[in-house]
Formats: structure tokens, sequence, C-alpha cells
């Protein structure tokens, strides 16, 4: 049997709302559970809500609210917010459910009969904010502001022998190198370890919320013990004696492989606390503890004092789930701090998605087997050294971004996969089938659309687990059926797309954003045309000023907003002759990443003959009127440079994909 594959989040407290660093973690642990499933493992996906603890009672205090009135009311938008994003969880636990405090009560039991707990008294400070215990020298450490959001605590209470642990827990870590990830964090948990650990306070007697400790209701279990324990209870462990658990035994045994995903402030208690409770109880340890860092806003750290707490909701309305997905993914490397910008993502979406993917499928699907092959997938001819060349980038592309994913590095299997989108781009351009049609070339452009199609099949199956929708629209377009988990479904084999099917161009996959339309999001979003938070509008004078007549601008130039309406695009010289009963004319089809190539006409005759121009990356004004030039229409115009010594077109870095924006 395929081994089980476990994946969780961390279980998020309902203090607040769900914001976009909720989304980070939640979609990361999808991305691996859909990748997994598609390589043909049981997989099973937990995320859901902490519920319990002082912090929770005091808040619906505050609020006039029964704990559980309050909970009930502040869980749901967390399921929706994930749903939303599209994260196919296969459960989402609340703290709160009869299922979970049975199980609790399991492990507590567990724990009490091995001898690992005690009653004492516990003195000494209690963060509410953190729900946790801190020592005289932490207490020293925080700032003022921090300082009052702490307690002096003196009560009765259970406590877990975890001094006994240190060092069982340095052998385990010292046995299993890469159980915390990445490794700077697991540095530090093992220097925290090595310098001795305290028994741990594991109940509280001066708030009621939460779960009662069997035989003792006067206590409360601590809200970690309570928490941690999800993990277990969601699959019916741990077991009791004659129980039947059958989800805890596939997925929790010994051999599953069982990640949890957690943001680097709550490594302490995963990475210590988690596992010598496991310990102590007898049960299996999880395989790996991956710790993401935390996400910036814009530059600006999440802060109600900023009001920039995203909600993931609004995101999914302007972008969609894809897109947002896509760009928590690519954007920061997982397990390092990053930043969210949304100015970045639309710079991602235009360059990488549209530009990149959307372009590839529009303009062999649309452009080139539509309009030349019927929109039949033609069967492939005799191969050249540049068509083995993409196969053998597409074999290697899928074996690297499988071994990133396996190791829990989304970003680096987007790194990977989108060499492939810009090889199968290249490959376009150097093989130009726009021209092998012109020419009558049919077998040649055949090899070349199939070519071009298998590769887009490949990419369809490697961006699943990070755009399910936009993957199963890919596979539309190509006339394949949407990805079904089961058997092992991750492109190996090269030519497994049916010559004969039929395509099914369809609007394009990744619509550009152009300049109007980003304005319009950021602004949507209370940024700036620079992505900045905008200034703050000024409360009009009571009374109305003089309207100033408006200044003459300086000879020989013009308004900024008469500039931004000039639209300069990288265009992609593919074909270039001569116009006949011309001197200066050459007519240029070139490739501005639309569905076709545009024909312009530029006199640059004097200075380039059509093999000197052609491949050239070059600027041009795409938003110019359409005007006729001796009977042939010029859709635009390219950008040059004139001295002395002569003219020269401006040029664009070789690597820069033909409709890229230049601004």
């Amino acid at each position: 049997m395929t081994t089980p594959f476990y994946v969780t989040t961390p279980i998020y407290y309902v203090n607040d709302r769900p914001h976009v660093g909720h989304a980070y973690s939640t979609v990361a642990a999808d991305v691996l559970a859909r990748y997994q499933r598609l390589r043909g493992r049981p997989v099973r996906f937990l995320t859901g809500n902490d519920e319990h603890g002082q912090k929770i009672e005091k808040k619906a205090t505050e609020l006039g609210e029964d704990p559980q009135a309050f909970v009930d009311r502040m869980s749901p938008p967390f399921r929706e917010a994930f749903e939303q994003l599209d994260c196919a969880f296969d459960d989402s636990i609340r703290t709160t459910e009869p299922r979970h405090k049975e199980r609790v009560a399991a492990l507590w039991e567990r724990m009490k009969a091995a001898g690992d707990v005690f009653l004492g008294a516990y003195e000494g400070w209690y963060s509410v904010a953190d729900e946790a215990f801190i020592t005289d020298k932490e207490y020293e450490e925080l700032d003022d502001v921090t300082r009052k959001s702490v307690q002096r605590v003196k009560e009765p209470s259970y406590f877990f022998r975890l001094s006994a642990f240190t060092d069982r827990l340095l052998a385990f870590y010292e046995a299993n190198p890469s159980f915390v990830q990445p490794e700077g964090r697991f540095n530090e948990v093992k220097s925290f370890v090595k310098q001795g650990l305290r028994d741990l306070s594991i109940s509280r007697t001066s708030f009621t919320w939460g779960i009662p400790i069997p035989g003792d209701p006067e206590h409360v279990a601590y809200v970690w013990l309570d928490a941690l324990t999800n993990y277990i209870s969601a699959l019916g462990g741990p077991k009791r004696e004659g129980e039947d658990a059958p989800l805890y035994d596939t997925f929790w045994r010994e051999d599953a492989t069982k990640i949890h995903i957690v943001g680097k402030d709550i490594l302490r208690f995963h990475a210590i606390y988690w596992p010598a409770f496991l310990m102590s109880a007898g049960l299996p340890l999880p395989t790996q503890i991956w710790a993401h860092g935390w996400l910036t806003i814009n530059g600006q750290k999440m802060s109600k004092r900023y009001g920039n707490f995203i909600p993931p909701g609004p995101l999914v309305d302007a972008f969609g789930p894809d897109v947002v997905r896509y760009y928590l993914m690519r954007e920061v490397a997982f397990g390092q701090d990053g930043d969210f910008s949304h100015k970045n993502l639309i710079a991602r979406y235009n360059g990488e998605l549209a530009n990149g993917l959307g372009n590839l499928l529009n303009r062999m699907i649309a452009s080139i087997v539509k309009k030349n092959l019927r929109g039949v997938i033609p069967a492939p001819g005799p191969t050249e050294e540049v068509d083995e060349a993409l196969r053998q980038t597409a074999e290697r592309v899928a074996r690297e971004a499988a071994a990133h994913l396996d190791g829990v590095a989304p970003y680096r299997a987007l790194d990977t996969i989108f060499e492939l989108v810009g090889a199968a781009n290249r490959y376009v351009d150097q093989t130009a089938p726009w021209a092998l049609a012109k020419q009558g070339e049919t077998e040649r452009l055949g090899t070349v659309a199939y070519t071009v199609l298998e590769a887009l099949r490949w990419l369809s199956v490697m961006i699943a687990p990070f755009m399910p929708s936009k993957s199963a629209g890919l596979r539309r377009q190509l006339g394949l059926a949407p990805l079904a988990p089961g058997e092992d479904a991750w492109p190996s084999g090269w030519g497994g797309l049916q010559a004969g099917g039929t395509t099914a161009p369809d609007k394009a996959l990744f619509p550009r954003i152009d300049a109007k339309e980003e304005k319009t999001l950021l602004a949507s979003f209370g940024l700036d045309a620079e992505g900045r938070p905008a200034a703050p509008e000024q409360p009009a004078p009571v009374k109305k000023a003089k309207k100033k007549s408006k200044e003459p601008l300086p000879e020989g130039t013009i308004a900024f907003d008469d500039f931004l309406k000039v639209e300069l695009r990288v265009g992609h010289v593919l074909t270039a002759e001569a116009v006949p009963k011309s001197d200066k004319l050459l007519r240029l089809e070139v490739d501005l990443g639309e569905d076709a190539p545009r024909q312009i006409l530029s006199g640059i005759r004097p200075h380039y003959d059509a093999a000197s121009i052609t491949g050239k990356r070059v600027v041009v004004v795409t938003n110019l009127a359409p005007r006729k030039i001796m009977g042939l229409a010029s859709q635009g115009m390219v950008l040059a440079a004139s001295d002395d010594a002569g003219l020269r077109v401006v040029e664009v870095a070789e690597g820069m994909p033909p409709g890229a924006r230049v601004s």
C-alpha cells in the first residue's frame, strides 16, 4: 500500500477575523495535499479553530457574550475564507466539539498513567495574548506595551514532567535531523532544549473556559495541551483499548508521513511540548514540522494600528482564487518572512501568467491550431534537435518540481515549472509555426504544434496543485478531462497526448491587466498607483476657493497624463520583408503576446535588411490608431533612435516576453 500522507495547518484562534496570513498557511497545506493526491497517495488534510482559553473568555466577556456563542459566531468565517480559496480540506475541527474534548481527556489519562502528570501550584508570569507561561528573564525582555498584557499568576495546577524529556527530545532530534524545517529554526529549538526544560503547568483554575480535567473539574486543560491534541483527535485518537479508529490507524501510524505547517511564533509548542506529550503517551510522533515566516503587507507589519489585516475575500473577488494561491506560493520562499504586495501580485500576474503561460496557450491553440490545423491535435512527424531539447526540459522540470514539492518547497517548484513555460515560448519563437503554415510545411508544422501542446499538457498537471481551476481550464482548451486523484498522474513518458483530439479555444486563461485596470484595482484596496497606502482625502474647505487658471505648459513639453496615454510593449520580430516599390519600408510581423502577430510597417530599410531585424526584441507603440501605408495596414510603431552614425531600433533583453509593458 502507498504510504499515507497527513498534512495539517495551525488551528486558528478565533478572537479575530481570518486574514491573508491564515490563507498563506492553508493554501500551502492544500498545495501539498493536492500534489500528493495526484501522486496516488492516501491523503488527509486538516484545518480548524482553537476556541478555548482565557483570551477567548476575556474577549467574550468584554462583548457581553457567552463564550460558546462568541466562538460559534467567529468560527465559520475561517472555513468560508478557505473554501473561497478553493482549499480542499478533508476536515475542519473545532476544539469545542465533543469528539475533541473526549480525546484530550484520553491523552491526559495516558500521560497520567505514565507518571508524567502531578498536582502542584504555579506561581509566575502568564501572557494572556500568547496563552503562554514565561520566565522572569523573558518578562524583563518585553517592551512596556507587551508587559501590560502579562499577568502574575498564583494558582493550583497540574504539571507535566517536561524536565524528564530533555535528553529524550535531544536524542530524537539527533535521530531525525529534518524533524523541524527550516534548519535555522531547528537550531533554535535544540538550543532552547539544551538549556534544560522546566516542568510545565498544564491546567488552570483562574478561569473556566476550557476542557475540564478528568476527575478534577475545578481545573481546565492548559490551552496548548488542548489545542495540540487536535491533530490526532480529528482522526479519532488517541484510541482507548478496544476502540476502532480507522483514520487514526491509517494517518497516524508510525510509517505515515505526518506534516504540521505552523507559524514560527508557535514553533516551540509544536517542536517541544507536542513530541514530549506524545512520547509520554506512547504514541507516534509527527514526521516533520514546517515553520513558515511572517508576512508584511505592502512593506508594513500587519497590525490593527495600520488597519492592514487583509481578509482573503476581497483578494479572491478581485483576482480569483487561483491567482491569489499562485502569488502566495510564488512570492515568498517557504520558511522565510515575506511581503504581500498588491503591486507585485499584478506584476507577477501580467509577467508570468498572462504574458507567460496564458500567451503560450493562446498563441498555439487559438492562433496556430485553430487557424491552420482545423483545431485538431496533429500527429507528430520526425523530430529535430530543437524538439528533443524541449522534451528533455519538460522531463527535467517534472522531476525537479516533484522533488521540491516532496521537500515542502512550493516556491521552488513554481520556479522550476515556469522554466518550462519560458522554454516552450522560446521554442515557438524559434520554430515559427506561422511561417511553417505560410510555407505549406504541413508535416513540420504538425510536429511543432504537437510538441507545444504536449508541453501544455504537462504544465496542466504541474500547475494543478497551485491553480486547480486554471489547470482544468487549460485542459478543457486542450480537449482533456479534468485531473482526477487516484493513480499517479504526475507527467512522465513524453507523447501521452492523443493525436486526433479536438482542441477547444476559449477566452484568455489569464486576461492581461492594463494600466487603467491596475490603477482601479489598487484604488479598491486603498492604494495609490505605486501600491502605497493612499493619502486620506482632505476635507473640503468651508469656502470654495477661487479656481485658478491653468498655467500653460513650458514650450516643447507635454503633460504627464498625456505621456501615460502612450502604451509601450515588448515585441518580438518574427518575420520581415521589403515592401515593393519602397526604398524605406520593411513589413514586419511582430509578436506582442496577442492571439496573432501584428503587421507593422517601419521605415528602417535603409539601416536594416530583413535578416538583421528578424528575431530582435523591440519596443512598440501599440495603441496608435492603425493607418494604411502604400495600401498595407500598419498596426503600431517600432521605436528607434538616430544620430550622425545612423538609426538603431530600441532593443530589449532576450528574456523579456512579448507583450511585457515598458514603463
